[in-house]
């Protein structure tokens, strides 16, 4: 090797060495980081990810955009976010339902987000409410039990997808009460409140966020909270428990990328996302939606993904619940 090679081959290992230094917000730096949500525009996850993405591309000095990608109950986005560049570019706002709930109904061949997702960092957590259409023939949480019970078979209730968390918590319900409704599932809560909103189905069990604006218009009944406590925005509607029945869901939603994500990568990002969930803004938005904004280490997040799945998977056996 001449003098000249042996400058060149030196220099470009130390270029490429001072880039893998490089702390990651320099990498990220200009860039593009696309924010993929597993559901429909209108729900609570695409509503999570678009609060997060204006604050989180000041902070990182990029770009963030959010891409919608429904269907498979979120297994086109996970494995869409799986199989991207662990570069930090390409991330996942994903639902607690998708992530500890849909490989035990629906898992899809060679991919697990368990295994094939790397944490980063919690956004929200918000329970659960149950709304019929304004014109349904009940009132109250009561009401709406006598009401199944006397027309079984009749009322039909729509959820975000298969495995979904609306889709087992109403399971569930309909265990606990011994009743039947008929399960529609679609491509996400934004398209299932429109059919809602329009009479075309009767009620579905989903977070409050994308539900109390209908409420208070009156286009909406709210009968009860799935939480362990009332709402505040709705002090008035009881928590499942109190109207008769031992029932406790709530949804969370967090960041997630590839599993070959960088540890320094990991951190930064993480730091990011936490230091938006902090902000008074965000902290007040989630409250005003009927939420609490919540931050999490990569490592809480992922016992919270674990210990989350384990319970399910309790209850989904107890409840014999099944994938439609």
């Amino acid at each position: 090797m001449s003098m000249f090679q042996r400058r060149t081959f030196l220099a470009a290992g130390a270029a490429a060495a001072a880039s893998l230094a490089l702390p990651a917000r320099a990498q990220l730096a200009g860039r593009t980081i696309t924010l993929v949500v597993g559901s429909a525009p209108g729900g609570t996850t695409d509503l999570s990810a678009r609060m997060l993405a204006e604050p989180l591309s000041k902070i990182l000095q990029a770009t963030v955009v959010v891409d919608n990608r429904s269907g498979s109950s979120g297994n086109i986005a996970g494995q869409m976010v799986a199989r991207a560049p662990a570069d930090g570019s390409t991330l996942v706002v994903q639902y607690s339902g998708y992530q500890s709930i849909t490989p035990l109904l629906q898992p899809a061949p060679g991919f697990d987000p368990g295994r094939d997702l790397k944490p980063i960092g919690h956004l929200i957590d918000a329970p659960q409410l149950m709304v019929v259409r304004a014109d349904f023939p009940a009132n109250t949480f009561q009401e709406f039990l006598a009401y199944v019970r006397a027309n079984p078979g009749k009322v039909n209730y729509a959820s975000s997808g298969n495995g979904a968390l609306q889709h087992v918590t109403t399971e569930l319900l309909k265990d606990l009460t011994k009743t039947f409704m008929t399960h529609i599932p679609y491509r996400g809560t934004g398209p299932a409140l429109t059919d809602l909103l329009a009479g075309t189905v009767d009620l579905t069990i989903t977070t409050p966020p994308p539900l109390l604006p209908h409420i208070k218009s009156g286009k909406l009944k709210a009968l009860m909270v799935t939480g362990k406590t009332r709402l505040a925005a709705l002090p008035n509607i009881p928590t499942a428990t109190e109207a008769g029945v031992p029932l406790v869901a709530s949804s969370w939603f967090a960041v997630y990328g590839p599993a070959g994500l960088p540890a320094d990568l990991q951190t930064r990002l993480s730091a990011a996302v936490r230091q938006v969930v902090e902000t008074p803004e965000f902290r007040r938005r989630a409250e005003e939606q009927g939420a609490k904004a919540v931050a999490m280490t990569p490592a809480e997040l992922d016992a919270l993904g674990r210990n989350e799945r384990a319970t399910w998977e309790r209850i989904i056996k107890v409840a014999q619940i099944k994938a439609d």
